[in-house]
């Protein structure tokens, strides 16, 4: 492949890349976000690139020194997920659109850019800088409105597959039997607290099923969780938000979650339902708690069942300041309760993503219980 041919290839990819994970591609792939990347391009175009070119590309396009030459057919199939062609499978695209029409297309309009000269301006010296100032000017106040200053809410009201992935929605580590439940509640998602973990572990990976995850907007930003009927009683089941450094579950990272702990290190304590915070640096290095603000305590129920009320509507929030991590719930039988400081963190982190979750930790005597999430919102703010 020339030179221009690759100049449109990389802006293809890039283009791709942004549809697929909402954010410009900055780094290269990890084999998570290859394999997502790889599912969303069958999903929309009914046709495979593999998780590990789509990595090698994502290499090549971000360092021009490595050597890459995409198959037609790649191109093809990368361009029918941009220009949103219609479904199709690789049977009859062989039988009816074997010239690869879409990837010419795409080419064809773009290739003229990729090969036009640079034509200077004959003693117009000062009109170069100037543009140059106001192209800047431009492209960042276009990258500054479109990749922070986004406002996104979810309802969960359409849980078709296709839905979630167009509204950026991904799912890791899928259990098939409990994901196909997540319409169990209507106008809600229904997550159940499988077995699994992101805590470190000598004797397991990190894993968590049914995570359901979608990039967050650049810079500082608000998110905020609510779910309903959720009441954790066994150890370690619990449901929140997750930050994460990148698509895998090793990656820098810090979540909130409403969970149940009966585990206080030889001492004897009532068992506990509380607000939970973790800071994991990734690498397998030690986790900080550096929330642990109880609801209420088992033997508290007892006396008085009604404080259970306070567990019909959770809310909880994040606020991220630039590097400060401002933490916030709410709780209580109606949906206005009002939201309660629990900390305010400096992390050393970049999430990339943010995460619905639910688990049950690796403890398989807790039984697996239903969550009831009814809506997730993020909003990109201004860091001042």
């Amino acid at each position: 492949m020339e030179e221009p041919e690759l100049a449109v290839f990389s802006l293809l990819y890039r283009e791709a890349h942004s549809r697929c994970f909402g954010v410009s591609l900055d780094q290269p792939l990890t084999e998570t976000e290859g394999k997502l990347f790889q599912q969303q391009l069958l999903d929309c175009t009914g046709l495979i690139v593999g998780w590990r070119t789509l990595k090698n590309y994502s290499i090549f396009v971000l360092n021009k020194k490595e050597k890459e030459n995409p198959s037609v057919a790649s191109l093809d199939t990368l361009a029918r997920y941009v220009l949103k062609a219609p479904y199709t499978n690789e049977i009859d695209r062989k039988k009816t659109e074997a010239h690869h029409p879409y990837w010419f297309l795409y080419r064809e309009k773009h290739l003229a850019k990729a090969i036009s000269p640079i034509i200077k301006p004959r003693n117009l010296g000062w009109i170069r800088p100037v543009l140059a100032a106001l192209v800047l000017l431009l492209a960042g106040y276009t990258w500054y409105e479109r990749n922070t200053l986004v406002t996104f809410t979810e309802n969960f009201e359409d849980l078709g597959e296709n839905a979630l992935l167009n509204r950026n929605w991904q799912v890791i580590n899928k259990d098939e039997r409990y994901w196909a439940r997540r319409i169990d509640s209507p106008k809600a998602l229904t997550l159940f607290t499988l077995p699994g973990d992101n805590w470190t572990d000598s004797t397991a990976k990190p894993l968590i099923k049914n995570l359901l995850i979608r990039p967050l907007p650049l810079g500082c930003f608000v998110a905020e969780l609510q779910i309903e009927d959720f009441i954790p009683g066994g150890e370690w089941q619990q449901a929140g938000l997750l930050l994460l450094n990148d698509t895998t579950l090793n990656s820098p990272s810090m979540r909130i979650s409403l969970a149940f702990n009966d585990f206080f290190g030889g001492f004897t304590k009532p068992a506990e339902i509380l607000v939970q915070a973790i800071a994991t640096p990734g690498n397998d290095g030690k986790p900080e708690e550096f929330v642990h603000s109880t609801v209420l305590t088992v033997d508290s129920v007892t006396r008085t069942p009604g404080v259970l009320n306070n567990l019909r509507k959770t809310a909880i929030r994040i606020e991220r300041h630039g590097n400060n991590y401002r933490l916030l719930y709410a709780g209580g039988a109606a949906a206005n309760a009002a939201f309660k400081e629990l900390a305010v963190k400096e992390l050393g982190i970049e999430p990339r993503y943010i995460a619905i979750f639910a688990l049950k930790g690796r403890v398989d005597k807790a039984p697996v219980v239903a969550v009831k999430v009814k809506k997730f919102t993020m909003e990109g703010i201004a860091c001042n």
